[in-house]
């Protein structure tokens, strides 16, 4: 076979896959049906697509293939409707791979104890994938990653099946951009950066991602996107470091930050609003910096003021412990005769998802002093995080009254504050839950 024949097969491969996408007849394999790979996956099956789901977790997995949502951002009989046209499918191992066109992978990129990467769950799903590689798929990482990953970490256990990228499969990075809870901007309507590891897989890949996304935005290589995501969740994560830092020394000052941050605010030109708080949780601006904080190393270059966000935010569960325990001083209560109420454990307002919740260190930290400490929180009603289990206390007036201090770390939507600070005695608020409330003001303590 001549050169150019060779090259037009390979061709060819680009031109049927591309035709299947937009014809509906590709089947599309998403692994990892979690906050990111459910709705993404809902999103396919609704446009036509046969999808394939992937989940570890079979407990997850045996609740889609009843029809029954976990995601918050997933509406039940939407997905009950697409598991009955048998659209959607979800299974525990990696059979079906070879049936696959497009693999999606929707994979944890957690930290190591030493706030390194940790890619465990990335790559055992590429070798996963490698040993049922066939020609002609696409193969695109939508999880959150250093620049390099793609083509440093997963090309090369792809290219051991003994295929080629960009002749016999194709490969791409288009980081997810999910925001929990966020009614406005969805999968669909959020703008979607795609990079390839060369031009055919960048090609493949635009055409399957506009089949669904309104906007799709191309980077000329796949660690350029894996650059864009890191960086937006990195910006996010120093500018709360900046009002952050703020709150402490208002603190100092005896000034009030809210009032700073609003009066600053009103400059219609040159700043952005970030608010202070507890500090940060989530899967992406506790963790993500770290990732480009590390890979920056491998060049020789220190990303200061990354790490210094990351001090800052790191140290506010700290700061809410000691101003609670000086709030409890100040009235006269020692911390081992101290019960405290910490009002929300999720990382943020209106959703169920409590991973590195600040609001847990602040209970663990206050617990560390003695303190006795509950919670309430009507989207978790129970937890289990680095060695400590809680369950949700209900929310009654009669049960507000036996707190000594009541610890605002969530600032839930469904929550009503004028009648929390009613009947609480003390409230300590991190998060300005209680900015209208009228009424007995003089029991709260702002940050």
């Amino acid at each position: 076979m001549s050169l150019a024949q060779v090259v037009k097969e390979h061709d060819i491969y680009v031109e049927i896959l591309k035709k299947k996408i937009e014809n509906k007849t590709a089947k599309v394999g998403v692994i990892g049906l979690g906050y990111v790979g459910l709705p993404f996956a809902v999103e396919k099956a609704k446009v036509g697509y046969t999808v394939i789901g992937i989940e570890e977790n079979p407990v997850r997995a045996d609740k889609i293939n009843r029809g029954e949502n976990y995601i918050l951002d997933v509406k039940d009989e939407e997905l009950r409707e697409l598991v009955k046209k048998g659209l959607i499918k979800a299974h525990t191992d990696f059979s079906l791979v070879p049936e696959m066109d497009v693999i999606v992978v929707c994979v944890p990129t957690p930290l190591t104890r030493n706030l390194t990467p940790d890619l465990y769950y990335v790559e055992s799903v590429t070798r996963a994938i490698a040993l049922r590689l066939r020609r002609g798929q696409l193969v695109t990482l939508e999880s959150t990653t250093y620049p390099g990953t793609t083509e440093e970490v997963m090309l090369p256990i792809l290219e051991k099946s003994g295929l080629k990228v960009e002749e016999d499969f194709f490969l791409a990075h288009s980081p997810e951009r999910v925001d929990p809870g966020n009614q406005r901007y969805t999968t669909k309507n959020t703008n979607k950066v795609v990079g390839g590891v060369g031009p055919k897989s960048l090609d493949v890949a635009i055409t399957f991602y506009r089949q669904t996304i309104e906007h799709v935005v191309p980077v000329s290589c796949a660690k350029a996107a894996e650059l864009t995501k890191v960086f937006e969740n990195t910006f996010r994560a120093v500018n709360i470091a900046l009002v952050n830092e703020l709150a402490l020394l208002c603190d100092r000052m005896g000034l009030n930050v809210w009032e700073v941050l609003e009066g600053a605010f009103t400059k219609p030109f040159g700043i952005m609003p970030f608010y202070p708080g507890p500090g940060v949780g989530g899967h992406c601006i506790a963790i993500d910096p770290h990732y480009l904080e590390w890979k920056a190393k491998e060049f020789n270059f220190n990303t200061h003021f990354i790490a210094l966000a990351g001090e800052i935010n790191r140290r506010m569960p700290e700061f809410v412990r000691d101003k609670a325990l000086r709030i409890l001083n100040r009235l006269g209560i020692p911390s081992a005769k101290a019960k405290v109420l910490v009002l929300g454990v999720a990382y943020k307002r209106d959703i169920e998802d409590y991973r590195e919740s600040p609001a847990i260190e602040v209970i663990r930290n206050l617990q560390a002093e003695g303190v006795r400490v509950e919670y309430y929180d009507p989207f978790i009603p129970e937890f289990s995080e680095h060695g400590l289990q809680m369950q949700s206390v209900p929310l009654t007036s009669e049960g507000l009254q036996t707190y000594d201090l009541v610890v605002i770390t969530t600032d839930h939507s469904n929550i009503d504050y004028q009648w929390v600070v009613q009947n609480a005695k003390h409230i300590f608020d991190t998060r300005n839950a209680t900015k209208n409330v009228l009424h007995d003001r003089e029991k709260i303590t702002l940050l």
